[in-house]
C-alpha cells in the first residue's frame, strides 16, 4: 500500500478559486520541518516562506477520464517554499506540504492513499460578498481578504519592496517535494496549467492556528493573492534516491 502513496498515476483538476497567503518568517524555525533533501528558499538569507492554500477545487479525477466523474471539494494547504536539487543536479524551486484539510471524506480518503499530504477532514465554510472572501473552518482558521481596486498593496511588514518582488512567491511553484526516509526517496510531482494570472489582495483576517501547532509562531504576512478559473494538471510522480 505504501507505494501507491507516490502519486501513481496524473491527475487533473479544476481550481474554481485560490486564495493564498504568504508568510515569511526566520529559517531556523522553519529548518526542523523539512528533510534533509531540501533546503529552504530564502529571500536574501534572512526570511523563509510558508504559505496557506484556500482551494475551492472542481472535477479532481485521474488524467483522461471525463471531468463529470471527478469530485468536487475545498481545501486547505499548509506548505513551505522549498528547493531541491535531482539526481542530474539541477536546482528545482517547489513546495514541501506539511498538512492538507479537506471537507470531503472521499477526498480524504483517497488523498491518504495516493499522496503523502496528510489529509485530515474538517468543516471548511467559504462565502463570497461583494468582492471579499471568507474562508472558516473547524479547526480555528479564519481568512478574510478582499480584491485591490488600485496598484498593488503589501501588507505593512512584507520584507518584499513591491508587488513584483512579492510575484516570485505567488506561484505557482513548479513542483511538490516529499520524502520517504525509509527508504531514503525523493518524490517529484511536476504541476502544469494553461494560465496563472494572481490578483493581489487586502487581508483582512489571518489567523492560521495551524503554523502554531508545527512551531511557526512568529510569522509575518507577507502576500497574498488570488486565482480564478485555471485548469491545473498533475504529473505522475517521479521517484529518485537521494543521496546525502
Amino acid at each position: 500500500m505504501k507505494c501507491l502513496r507516490k502519486h501513481p498515476f496524473p491527475v487533473d483538476a479544476y481550481f474554481h478559486k485560490s486564495l493564498v497567503l504568504g508568510y515569511a518568517g526566520r529559517p531556523e524555525d522553519f529548518q526542523p520541518l523539512i528533510p534533509p533533501c531540501l533546503a529552504l528558499d530564502l529571500v536574501d538569507n534572512t526570511w523563509a516562506f510558508a504559505a496557506v492554500a484556500l482551494v475551492d477545487t472542481r472535477h479532481l479525477r485521474p488524467h483522461r477520464l471525463p471531468s463529470a466523474l471527478g469530485r468536487d471539494f475545498l481545501l486547505i494547504g499548509y506548505r513551505i517554499f522549498v528547493r531541491y536539487t535531482n539526481a542530474s543536479g539541477r536546482r528545482l524551486r517547489g513546495l514541501y506540504i506539511l498538512g492538507s484539510e479537506t471537507n470531503r471524506r472521499s477526498m480524504k480518503v483517497l488523498g491518504k492513499l495516493f499522496t503523502s499530504y496528510d489529509y485530515s477532514l474538517t468543516d471548511i465554510h467559504w462565502d463570497t460578498a461583494n468582492d471579499c472572501d471568507t474562508i472558516n473552518s473547524s479547526t480555528g482558521l479564519q481568512v478574510s481578504a478582499r480584491q485591490v481596486e488600485s496598484d498593488p498593496i503589501l501588507p505593512k511588514q512584507s520584507p518584499f519592496a513591491n508587488w513584483r518582488e512579492a510575484r516570485r512567491f505567488a506561484g505557482p511553484m513548479p513542483f511538490t517535494f516529499s520524502f520517504d526516509a525509509s527508504t531514503n526517496e525523493v518524490i517529484l510531482v511536476e504541476g502544469c496549467r494553461s494560465q496563472w494570472t494572481p490578483r493581489p489582495m487586502i487581508v483582512e483576517a489571518n489567523h492560521v492556528p495551524f503554523f502554531d501547532s508545527v512551531g511557526l509562531r512568529d510569522l509575518t504576512l507577507a502576500n497574498a493573492f488570488l486565482v480564478e478559473q485555471v485548469p491545473y494538471h498533475w504529473r505522475k510522480g517521479k521517484v529518485e534516491k537521494w543521496r546525502p
